[in-house]
């Protein structure tokens, strides 16, 4: 099972809507606190639709609590600032992919933890400074699904 991490998020749609996408893949969905929004909010729950009972989503007091409920996962940070693809990686049942916040992404210590095993890139086109949170989760979700054969899908 994939897991898709969201460091510290600020935006609600962002998480509804990965919350949809985390319901189709089966990909567990992770929060860290301080959260910038109530998960009652309306904008979570109308862009996730009806999705979020069939979603696995866990709520984490901080990013060490995180890591701590899966140990032995590889973390695969996404970043702006890297130079490798998330094209150019073998994803394992377990990954946890990691993103960081609106609008700033993961900060220097987040992607310097000793954890993080990999800092990936989605490619863009020059001059654009980044890509919304909901599709990049939804991106990398896919393809780490994809390689993993769609395990479970109909």
């Amino acid at each position: 099972m994939l897991r898709v991490m969201f460091f510290e998020p600020r935006i609600a749609g962002n998480t509804g809507a990965t919350i949809r996408t985390s319901a189709a893949t089966g990909a567990e969905l992770h929060l860290v606190e301080p959260l910038g929004f109530d998960l009652s909010e309306p904008k979570l729950r109308r862009a996730g639709l009806d999705y979020h009972d069939l979603a696995h989503v866990v709520v984490h007091p901080d990013l060490p609590t995180a890591l701590d409920a899966m140990p032995d996962a590889r973390v695969l940070a996404f970043t702006t600032q890297a130079t490798t693809s998330y094209t150019d990686v073998s994803y394992a049942d377990g990954d946890v992919l990691l993103f960081g916040p609106e609008p700033t992404g993961l900060p220097a210590d987040v992607l310097a933890h000793p954890r993080v095993t990999a800092q990936l890139r989605i490619p863009m086109l020059a001059g654009r400074r980044s890509l919304n949170l909901s599709n990049c989760a939804a991106i990398a979700c896919y393809e780490a699904w994809r390689q993993l054969g769609f395990p479970g899908a109909s």
